[in-house]
């Protein structure tokens, strides 16, 4: 008995063993889906994210070129335009808040999908229809409209995945379900890959109709994500409305002010340094991707549980960061392009990791993610607004760079730690010299030139030195930041500026040499023209004033104009695309109506204003011009031209509407049958004249180029060297041009396309560039 119990003993515990071994095994085949499930949640929902701002990011710069054509470079366009698409991100992030708030997840997610499926329904991305033409009145409500029914439904539901996801997110039950906005990365890396992908691969490869079908391709994956993610998150949830769980976590008016202030801030500033990288520093094409990508990255570097930089150490950088910009904003000058552009984008990544790190530090909890979503997007469209729409209205330079700069310093710790009267008399010394500036500004025409170098240095210095014992009292610190910034933008060493103007383009500024002999226009770092307006002994030159800087006596200019003509003999009317200074109107005969066509009309106000140029008062005064963007103005008009000029390419941002094969065909519907085209592609950063020959071969016109190799002395003789290209049916039509020395024939390269207004490549254009410099010089 003793030896048969423990055999029954024995045998009961092994069948034990094999039933709970064959359970074990069954239960982890059951539980190992789950397993894996659950380890690819997060991963689900960051590809989603991922996809939903690639798309939305990439949209943006695809719908802008389908209706650059149709509706021009208008500053009110560009304007109403920009002012949709912040609006649309805050509808999206609204109505994100609205479905969080009052449905369960089942039922929001129904609606969502049911939008997305809606939204479908309107692909391929394309100009809707009814919209052929804009009319000559309302045009805002018009282009709004446009965008609307174009696009405003997909736009919409996209920028709404953002804080919808990872609301849901936080109900998955997932171990890292416990801090959602860390998913916010993955949203901004996807934004920061379309940056960087449309200029450089999108653009370049497909055409906008290829554009517009795999967008819609990547739209329908999208929608199986956000389902797959929407099934996922409510098997596990609670499928409580977010309402009924929010009430634990109150967010007060306080709360929601810093969350749009320290929003707004790098919005606006990343805006800001844009503007001033590419007007006050370089005038380089894609420049803009650079300020936009810092300003993604810093969301990607703050918003996770363990942040790239420790905010702590941002806030004890910062204050360093900012005496060494200061410095260089003033020992740098464009010979130190790369200096200048890198401290500048250093400058922005550090103050918006400041600010995004300080709404990260205040975020709440997951309960009332979509309302802190809702408010920090009304932030970005206040910044938004005040840098791109006012700032060119309020300032006549980027001075909302520094503004921006200092309202970003007082996201240092301890601004705000004290009572209002003690902050205001801690930011005395801003508020005393903005208003000695100001009364110099309207009083006292007072400049401080090249012969206050030395007291100016020594005022600095000490001030950075005081910046740097007050570096610990953020108040103080911003306010001497200030005075710095204020004093800065009164020195101009060397340069007797007589106006300084600003539109929606950019800065312009009339500028007298030292020896006051001669005027310039700068658009930015662009030179616009130049008139010599006294002699060597200081008189006033009086009479017909003569062309220089590109257009001078006996250049390319010149020698197309003198050739054409010749082969005309003699032109009725001619037509020129973009004004500057006005200088070639005094290659202007009597009898000859030319006409000039200008898309800035503060460009228009200086070259009439004879007080300025008398380009046009001397040698036109009653020439027309047409205000607006000269695709649609040129193709409005009603005359044939026997010449059309198009000078609107010697800026390294080109309109590329204006280089399209629609466009040229345009142009040859106002060309007379022997009439020819110049066009100025003097370029510091693209080849055009493949382009242009590109465009022209189809339209069975003939090509001739010249680079002007003798003007070399500008500052001697302010004779600038052009690149001309002469276009025209036949080469007949160009009359003595071909055999002219210098001039060539530009022949047509089979591996550069034609632009077209479905297709343009400007890296393309970038890379010849480069390679036939490198070639050029041996390199």
């Amino acid at each position: 008995m003793m030896l048969k119990r423990p055999l029954r003993s024995r045998c009961h515990h092994r069948f034990d063993l094999t039933d709970g071994l064959s359970m074990t095994l069954r239960d982890q085949t059951m539980l190992a889906p789950r397993i894996s499930v659950a380890r690819l949640t997060p991963i689900l929902f960051s590809v989603t994210l991922f996809g939903s701002a690639l798309l939305l990011f990439a949209v943006q710069p695809m719908f802008a070129k389908m209706v650059l054509p149709r509706l021009g470079g208008s500053p009110s366009v560009w304007s109403v335009a920009m002012v949709f698409f912040q609006a649309a991100l805050l509808v999206g992030y609204a109505y994100a808040h609205l479905l969080v708030r009052t449905l369960s997840l089942t039922q929001g997610a129904f609606v969502h999908l049911g939008l997305l499926a809606a939204a479908a329904f309107t692909l391929p991305i394309g100009i809707a229809d009814g919209f052929v033409a804009p009319p000559s009145d309302s045009v805002g409500l018009w282009v709004i409209a446009l965008f609307a029914a174009s696009i405003g439904l997909p736009f919409v539901v996209l920028s709404a995945s953002a804080p919808l996801l990872q609301s849901w997110f936080a109900t998955s039950g997932d171990t890292q379900a416990r801090n959602p906005y860390v998913l916010y990365a993955a949203s901004n890396l996807g934004s920061f890959a379309a940056l960087l992908a449309y200029p450089f691969v999108i653009e370049s490869t497909l055409t906008l109709r290829s554009q517009a079908w795999v967008w819609s391709v990547g739209f329908a994956v999208l929608a199986l994500l956000v389902a797959a993610a929407a099934m996922r998150v409510a098997r596990g949830s609670a499928l409580q409305p977010a309402a009924d769980t929010a009430s634990a976590d109150r967010a007060t008016w306080r709360d929601r002010l810093s969350w749009i202030a320290l929003a707004a801030i790098p919005a606006g500033l990343v805006i800001a340094v844009t503007a001033y990288i590419s007007t006050d520093v370089a005038a380089a094409p894609l420049l803009w991707v650079l300020p936009l990508a810092s300003y993604l990255l810093t969301f990607v570097a703050v918003f996770r549980d363990r942040p790239w930089f420790r905010h702590d150490r941002v806030a004890l950088v910062t204050p360093f960061l900012i005496i060494a910009f200061i410095i260089v904003r003033v020992v740098a000058d464009h010979r130190l392009l790369l200096v200048t552009i890198g401290t500048n984008l250093l400058v922005l990544f550090v103050l918006a990791m400041l600010c995004h790190g300080e709404v990260y530090r205040r975020r709440p909890g997951s309960a009332r993610l979509t309302e802190f979503y809702l408010w920090t997007s009304l932030g970005g469209v206040i910044g938004g607004i005040f840098a791109g729409l006012l700032a060119p209205h309020l300032f006549n330079t980027t001075y909302e760079y520094p503004v921006l700069a200092v309202a970003a310093l007082l996201a240092l710790p301890g601004a705000f730690s004290r009572t209002t009267p003690d902050f205001l008399r801690r930011m005395w010394p801003a508020f005393a010299v903005a208003i000695l500036a100001l009364a110099q500004h309207f009083l006292i025409d007072l400049r401080l030139g090249a012969e206050a170098v030395v007291p100016f240095y020594v005022v600095l210095i000490l001030l950075c030195g005081w910046m740097l014992l007050q570096r610990r009292d953020a108040a103080r610190f911003a306010a001497l930041a200030a005075v710095a910034f204020i004093i800065i933008g009164k020195w101009q060493p060397g340069l007797n500026v007589i106006e300084t103007v600003r539109s929606f383009f950019g800065v312009h500024q009339v500028v007298e040499t030292v020896d006051r002999q001669h005027r310039i226009l700068y658009h930015g770092t662009t030179i616009h023209g130049a008139e010599r307006v006294r002699d060597a002994d200081g008189a006033r030159i009086t009479g017909r004033p003569e062309p220089i800087s590109y257009f001078y006596r006996g250049g390319p200019y010149s020698e197309a104009i003198e050739a054409t003509r010749d082969a005309a003999r003699g032109f009725k009317s001619v037509a020129v695309v973009g004004l500057g200074a006005g200088s070639l109107a005094c290659h202007r005969r009597e009898g000859e109506a030319w006409t000039f066509f200008e898309i800035d009309p503060e460009v228009v106000r200086l070259a009439r204003d004879p007080s300025m140029f008398r380009f046009l008062s001397s040698c036109a005064p009653t020439a027309p011009i047409v205000l607006g963007d000269a695709r649609l103005t040129l193709a409005a008009s009603p005359q044939t031209f026997d010449l059309i000029v198009l000078d609107a390419f010697t800026s390294d941002a080109i309109p590329t509407h204006l280089l399209t094969r629609e466009a040229f065909r345009s142009y040859l519907n106002h060309l007379s049958p022997s009439g020819a085209i110049i066009a100025h592609i003097s370029n510091r950063h693209m080849d055009l004249a493949s382009v242009i020959a590109a465009v022209g071969a189809p339209e069975g016109l003939v090509t001739f180029i010249k680079a002007d190799e003798n003007a070399k002395q500008f500052h001697i003789d302010y004779r600038a060297p052009a690149r001309l290209t002469v276009l025209a049916r036949s080469a007949a039509d160009l009359g003595a041009l071909p055999a002219t020395v210098g001039w060539g024939k530009q022949e047509v390269d089979v591996k550069v396309p034609a632009w077209t207004d479905d297709y343009s490549d400007i890296i393309g254009a970038i890379m010849r560039k480069k390679f036939a410099a490198e070639a050029h010089t041996g390199g």
